[in-house]
């Protein structure tokens, strides 16, 4: 199949996101990673817009992009305007960009009811626009906005906004499934008829509001799209944009498509998660292709399979996206799972038949009490450790107690009770006993204080060891307080991070328990 261009918003329409608000510096730094993964054309804003845009095409000179060419995004001229009298056109000319893309109406209805003018005047509007930045010596790439739904209302009158914007000149006209509620059967039909009634390039831009942008997406291909827009791990407005997590691989692996090289696709995983940190969101686990669960495989039946024969349960080499196979521990696992898993972590149990079968009814035992280590690594790689009949903890817990009370303040009267939490615990070092005690803000916090407090003095490298996300998820909620409590800790040092469990029906337990183990982790790591 012939070859498609990929063009990235993410740094405009994924910046749309809720809760998403990208700085300069995190711009320029995520075009240079898109330019590393092939991408043809990056989207960097509408400077029109914001200042922060603005200044991002000021500062683009310093990208020194390989594969890359920046875009500029603005929409067509202004109703009632002459487009070289149109501020926001201007900005496009003057933002140093050689390629503007800009975005106008071809449906009938977002004419009359949205912009409030003529079907005829949008025509003009269309086309001088496009002139304009032509005869600026710019490429124009046009977003036919709600192409679709216009499509399905006054089809004639869609198709005649791509006539006119061809015979202006424009570069590729960009078919838009704006709202994102289009079937991929309609998107087909759709782009079909635009390949007939003109010759220049068609792209598409689907949002994701039916759940169906990378599916509408590959249909357009299907029927004729040469350019592909989207963003990385679906960002947008809404319910996102078309994924291009998910497309890239797609067009390459399924489509027989090099829309980028062997090497650029392997460095598709790392740029979703760059991206995802960028944003300050954690990267979604289950994310096809780039999701860390994407190739786990938990079932015993399924890791029975996948040890014969790699291509029984996943549908690529995750190696191809830069990702990796995980095999996931459970009470579903069998005995392949655990031997897979310890092998994975630098230890052979294959000819240990009796530890296996113990360690597997351990795991079972454990997750009828709340434990769950699919996402707990750290804990179940302690299991395995603890399995061995020469293993010495650095610590044992001998016993706590966490004491919570209100105090209010004696000389403010009306100010709220104050809630104070310490702990006292005991733990064994070698053969010693240590008994030491610590407030904080509430019983974990104490507990983790206190529990540092004994062992730093035997220990001192463990303050390099913060806790840093702390989960609770309450089990058959339907015996109320009686329900089984299931605590998810995650630990750094500052380079490396991983995540322990604990469960039982006191929280304070589940949580002792995991903090535990967070620790006893690092220390079994560090001393190898």
């Amino acid at each position: 199949m012939a070859s498609v261009e990929l063009y990235d918003t993410t740094l405009r329409d994924g910046a749309q996101s809720e809760g998403i608000s990208f700085s300069v510096v995190d711009k320029l730094h995520i075009a240079r990673k898109l330019d590393e993964l092939g991408i043809h054309y990056i989207e960097g804003g509408w400077p029109g817009s914001n200042p922060k845009d603005a200044e991002f095409y000021e500062r683009a000179h310093e990208l020194k992009l390989k594969n890359a060419r920046i875009a500029v995004f603005g929409s067509t001229r202004r109703v009632g305007l002459k487009a070289e009298e149109d501020n926001f056109l201007v900005m496009l000319v003057k933002s140093g960009a050689r390629i503007a893309t800009i975005v106008g109406k071809s449906s009938d209805l977002q004419v009359t009811r949205v912009l409030k003018t003529t079907l005829e005047e949008n025509l003009k509007m269309i086309a001088d626009s496009i002139r304009y930045l032509k005869a600026n010596g710019l490429t124009v790439f046009w977003d036919v906005e709600h192409f679709f739904d216009g499509f399905k209302s006054n089809p004639d009158y869609s198709l005649k906004t791509l006539e006119v914007a061809a015979e202006a000149g424009v570069d590729c006209l960009v078919l838009c499934d704006t709202n994102g509620g289009a079937l991929p059967h309609e998107i087909m039909k759709a782009v079909k008829a635009a390949v007939k009634v003109t010759s220049v390039p068609l792209g598409i831009h689907c949002h994701n509001d039916g759940g169906l942008g990378v599916a509408n997406t590959l249909a357009a291909v299907m029927a004729g799209a040469k350019q592909v827009q989207g963003t990385i791990n679906g960002l947008g407005e809404r319910c996102g944009n078309a994924n291009l997590c998910t497309i890239i691989p797609a067009l390459k692996l399924k489509m027989g498509i090099d829309c980028v090289t062997d090497e650029q696709l392997a460095r598709l995983t790392e740029v979703s998660h760059f991206i995802s940190e960028s944003a300050n969101q954690v990267p979604d686990p289950f994310s096809p292709y780039v999701g860390a669960s994407a190739f786990s495989h938990k079932a015993g039946y399924h890791m029975d399979g996948i040890t014969k024969w790699p291509d029984a349960y996943q549908h690529i080499d995750p190696a191809r996206v830069g990702n990796r196979q995980r095999t996931v521990v459970s009470d579903q696992s069998g005995k392949r799972n655990i031997i897979t898993k310890a092998r994975e972590l630098g230890i052979d149990l294959s000819t240990a038949d009796k530890e296996v079968r113990d360690l597997l009814e351990r795991v079972k035992l454990l997750e009828s009490r709340g434990f769950q280590y699919d996402n707990a690594e750290a804990s179940f790689e302690l299991l395995l450790h603890k399995a061995k009949p020469d293993y010495r903890p650095p610590f044992e817990l001998v016993d706590f107690m966490v004491v919570v009370e209100s105090k209010r303040r004696p000389s403010t009267r009306k100010t709220p009770e104050e809630m104070l939490s310490e702990a006292i615990v005991k733990v064994k070092v070698g053969g010693e006993i240590i008994h030491t005690a610590a407030e904080g803000d509430g019983p974990v916090n104490a507990l983790d204080r206190a529990l540092r407090k004994a062992l730093l003095q035997f220990y001192p490298s463990l303050s390099q060891v913060k806790l840093v996300d702390y989960k609770v998820r309450i089990l058959e909620e339907s015996v109320g307080t009686e329900s089984q409590v299931r605590v998810l800790i995650e630990s750094s040092d500052g380079v490396n991070e991983w995540r322990t469990v604990g469960g039982s029906t006191n929280i304070i337990e589940a949580s002792w328990l995991a903090l535990a183990d967070g620790l006893e982790y690092w220390l079994v790591k560090q001393r190898g």
